[in-house]
């Protein structure tokens, strides 16, 4: 539990840190990377309170 909340926690950073880069530099690719990296960690984020709440209710 505690591990996942670093990973989560650890890749917004990234998506931040990729949208920073974006801002400063104006190229595309790092909204990419930044947008991509928070899609995939918002579907990871929203699996895993699934899994939690499905544990509570059964």
């Amino acid at each position: 539990m505690l591990l996942f909340r670093w990973i989560v926690l650890l890749l917004l950073l990234a998506a931040a840190v990729c949208f920073m880069f974006y801002a400063g530099t104006g190229q595309a690719r790092f909204k990419l990377y930044g947008l991509t990296i928070l899609k995939w960690t918002m579907i990871a984020a929203f699996g895993f309170f699934a899994v939690l709440i499905l544990e509570r209710v059964a």
